[in-house]
């Protein structure tokens, strides 16, 4: 059984009652879910038969038991997303904004990448390609993987960059900004033991606090008008509850109750929570805050090119020649193959079930591997 830090459950309480509370200590000490999120450009249909949709998410599936995703293809190729349930709850709550063509929108506290490509395929299958969206992340070694996953989501109005809040400067350029801000991690513990330890009320105190200079700091490139959804995965009032009235009094906002219909999700003072026990997920917290002011058409830049953002790479018009998943997963271990004789000669690309995975250049009598080494499958395909 888990053993909490003493004062986690009495904050616990102070923030989403006694009997919430109990359920949630309750649903620590079990093992957490596994959930995906389907990419729409590359998959409609769930590929893991035991999988039951998720309520909020039009995309989201929550599986029967954890599989081996390092050994499917179609989790190379960007098809789907494993991520929390819980997390797609704040795509959810994005989808209800009024978001307009050319909308301009900033994922400020990015890595991973879940967000960012959930909010990629809300404003693409409402927009098409008539959006941008800079998804940010200012430690460099969690940037890396930011990248990755968007380079594998293959969405090319999403650009990356590495930034602190303060450096975004103070022109209003975003329409909608998505804070999900780093936090003390209370929606980690069933999956983290380090997150259990580090906590304390002194370190939820900082993160209070480190949550309010962000929101001060990036508050100046909202367009008056303009939306910002604040998320933390954590379920104390002081990070989520307080810090968004903070925010509502200090820097000019009203709170916008979105969702006509929360369920199952717990209406809090000022935002949503959706609370282990009652979920199957982790947890997570949501809140809207809408920027005083007249909203009004502004000439602002091209993020893209103001911040300069990378891109995904546009993918080289090779012919595609889709293999098994056995020579699939030798292809993205890095093995040599032997492709058959009816594949082109040349460089192509090698796919499967219709999706692209990489590159290679075949001989005919062998095929040369290019996939990037640096993404490599490493353990055991066997």
């Amino acid at each position: 059984m888990t053993r909490f830090p003493d004062k986690f459950e009495p904050m616990l309480t102070a923030s989403v009652g006694a009997e919430r509370a109990a359920t949630v200590v309750e649903a620590l000490g079990a093992a957490p879910s596994v959930s995906i999120r389907l990419n729409p450009a590359k998959l409609r249909t769930c590929p893991f038969p035991d999988a039951t949709p998720v309520p909020w998410s039009p995309y989201g599936y929550l599986l029967g038991e954890r599989p081996v995703f390092t050994l499917d293809p179609l989790f190379h190729a960007g098809a789907y997303y494993v991520q929390d349930t819980s997390a797609m709850f704040v795509g959810h709550v994005f989808r209800q904004l009024p978001l307009q063509e050319g909308a301009a929108v900033l994922d400020l506290c990015a890595a991973p990448g879940g967000k960012t490509t959930d909010l990629a395929a809300s404003l693409r299958e409402r927009l098409g390609d008539r959006f941008s969206l800079l998804s940010n992340e200012v430690m460099r070694a969690r940037y890396g993987v930011l990248r990755s996953n968007v380079e594998t989501w293959g969405d090319a109005r999403i650009g990356t960059v590495s930034r602190d809040p303060s450096a975004f400067g103070a022109n209003a350029l975003f329409d909608v900004i998505v804070a999900d801000v780093p936090c003390s991690g209370e929606g980690m513990f069933r999956k983290d033991a380090q997150a259990v330890a580090e906590w304390s009320p002194e370190t939820v105190d900082f993160c209070a606090a480190r949550s309010r200079r962000i929101l001060r700091d990036i508050w100046p490139t909202l367009k008056p008008g303009g939306w910002l959804v604040y998320s933390t995965c954590t379920f104390n009032h002081l990070e989520n509850d307080d810090t968004v009235a903070w925010a509502a009094e200090t820097l000019g906002a009203d709170i916008v109750p979105v969702l006509a219909d929360a369920s199952p999700a717990v209406p809090t003072r000022h935002g949503y929570a959706l609370l282990p026990g009652l979920v199957p997920g982790e947890g997570q917290y949501a809140a809207v805050l809408r920027k005083q002011g007249e909203a009004e058409p502004v000439r602002a830049g091209d993020p893209f090119t103001l911040f300069r953002a990378e891109r995904p790479s546009a993918p080289e018009a090779l012919p595609r020649w889709d293999v098994d998943r056995e020579t699939a997963l030798r292809y993205l271990h890095g093995d040599a193959l032997v492709l058959s004789p009816e594949a082109p000669v040349g460089p192509l690309t090698i796919g499967y079930q219709g999706l692209p995975l990489g590159p290679a250049k075949n001989l005919g009598k062998r095929c040369n591997n290019l996939y990037p080494k640096a993404k490599r499958i490493r353990m055991d395909i066997r």
